[in-house]
C-alpha cells in the first residue's frame, strides 16, 4: 500500500510540473509592459510553487523598478528560499527573483518552475524595454519633424498642435507649416502622407522640405501644388499625400486656398460660429494628374482659420459629411483667437482619443492698435 501511495504521489508530482510550466506561459507576459510583467511573475509564483516572490532589478539605463519589487532576502536554511537570475539563457541578467515560504521546504521541481518562470518574464521584459527604447527614439524624431513651423509675418497669429493616435503610436505623416512670403503675406500648410510609421514620416519630411523650396518662389497656391505633384510623381518612391495650402494676405483681407485631396478648412467668426470653406479639390499629390484650382474668399477682422488633418473629424463607420457637420456645428465663445480655437476644437471633438493622428493649424490676422 505504501509503495502504491508513493508511486501515485510521484505520478502526481510529474504531472504538476508540466502543468505549472504551461500555466506560466499563459499568465506571464500578456502585455508589453515591464511593470505588468513583473506583477504577473509575482502572482504566478505565489501559486506555483507558492510563497512570497520579490524581484530586484539591476540598475541601468532605462530600468524601472516595479512597485512590487523589494531587496532580495537572505536564504534561510532547509531550502525555504530560492533565488535565481532574471535572465534569458546567457544574456546579462536583468536582476534576481527570490521566492520564500515558511514551510514546506522547496524541492527540485520548484526550482525548475522558478527558473523557467523567471526566464519567461525576462524575455518579455527585454521585449518591453526594446519597444520602449524604439518608441522613445521615434517620438523624438516625430517632435523634430513636426517641430514649430516656420515663422509667418508678425501680422498673423498662429497656433498649431500635433496629437499622435494612442500611447504606442510611433511616427506618422501628418504635418503643418507656415512660410513667410513677400508683401506681408503668409502661406499656411497642412498635409497628410498616406500610411503610418517611420516611412510615412520620412516622406512627410521630404514633402515639407520640397514645399518650402517651391513656396519661396512666391507662386500662387494652386501652382505650388502642381509643381509638388509633378516632382513627387517623377520620384515614384514617395507615398501619395493630401495637402491644403492657404495664402493669407492681411493687407487685402483675403485668403486664397488650393487643395490636393484634403478636407476643407473651417473659419470661426468673431461670434464663435463655424463655417466650412467651399473650394475645389484636386487629386492627392504624387498622382501626376494635376488639376488644382484656386479659391479666394474674404477674411474679416476677428475671423480665425482652422486647417486640420482627417484624424480630427473622422470616426469609424461614419460618413465624412456627418463628421464635417459636427465641426461646423461647434459654437465657441466670442472672439476665439487661434489658441482658444485649437484648444476648444480638440477638446470638444475628443481629439486626444482619435483613431488617427491629428494635426491642426489655426491663424488670425493680428489686429493693429488704433492710432
Amino acid at each position: 500500500m505504501a509503495e502504491n501511495r508513493g508511486s501515485a504521489e510521484r505520478g502526481a508530482a510529474e504531472r504538476r510540473l508540466p502543468a505549472a510550466l504551461e500555466a506560466a506561459i499563459g499568465l506571464i507576459g500578456t502585455t508589453l509592459d515591464e511593470t505588468v510583467t513583473c506583477r504577473e511573475l509575482i502572482a504566478f509564483l505565489a501559486r506555483h510553487p507558492g510563497g512570497t516572490a520579490t524581484i530586484e532589478l539591476t540598475p541601468g539605463k532605462g530600468d524601472r523598478t516595479p512597485p512590487d519589487a523589494a531587496p532580495t532576502a537572505a536564504a534561510p536554511a532547509a531550502r525555504t528560499a530560492l533565488t535565481v537570475p532574471l535572465a534569458v539563457d546567457r544574456e546579462r541578467p536583468l536582476g534576481t527573483v527570490t521566492l520564500t515560504r515558511a514551510a514546506p521546504p522547496y524541492g527540485d521541481d520548484d526550482l525548475v518552475v522558478l527558473r523557467q518562470a523567471a526566464r519567461l518574464a525576462a524575455r518579455h521584459i527585454r521585449h518591453a524595454r526594446r519597444l520602449a527604447a524604439t518608441e522613445d527614439v521615434a517620438l523624438h524624431l516625430q517632435r523634430a519633424l513636426v517641430a514649430e513651423p516656420g515663422r509667418p509675418h508678425p501680422n498673423l497669429e498662429i497656433a498649431g498642435r500635433y496629437l499622435p493616435a494612442g500611447p504606442r503610436t510611433l511616427v506618422g505623416g501628418d504635418w503643418f507649416e507656415t512660410v513667410r512670403l513677400h508683401f506681408g503675406r503668409s502661406l499656411l500648410v497642412v498635409g497628410d502622407v498616406m500610411g503610418h510609421g517611420l516611412e510615412a514620416a520620412v516622406d512627410m519630411n521630404a514633402y515639407r522640405s520640397a514645399l518650402r523650396e517651391v513656396a519661396a518662389t512666391d507662386l500662387p497656391p494652386h501652382r505650388v501644388l502642381r509643381h509638388l505633384d509633378a516632382v513627387v510623381a517623377e520620384d515614384g518612391a514617395r507615398r501619395p499625400a493630401t495637402c491644403l495650402l492657404v495664402r493669407v494676405d492681411p493687407g487685402r483681407g483675403t485668403a486664397t486656398f488650393a487643395s490636393a485631396g484634403h478636407l476643407p478648412p473651417a473659419v470661426f467668426g468673431p461670434d464663435g460660429s463655424a463655417e466650412l470653406v467651399d473650394l475645389p479639390v484636386g487629386p492627392p499629390l504624387g498622382t501626376g494628374v494635376g488639376g488644382y484650382e484656386p479659391a479666394t474668399r474674404a477674411l474679416g477682422q476677428g475671423d480665425t482659420l482652422l486647417l486640420f488633418t482627417d484624424g480630427l473629424v473622422e470616426r469609424r463607420g461614419e460618413d465624412i459629411d456627418a463628421s464635417l457637420a459636427r465641426l461646423a456645428g461647434l459654437r465657441l465663445p466670442p472672439e476665439p483667437g487661434p489658441e482658444r480655437v485649437v484648444d476648444e476644437v480638440l477638446g470638444r471633438l475628443d481629439a486626444h482619443h482619435a483613431e488617427d493622428d491629428v494635426a491642426v493649424l489655426a491663424a488670425r490676422v493680428r489686429v493693429r492698435p488704433a492710432g
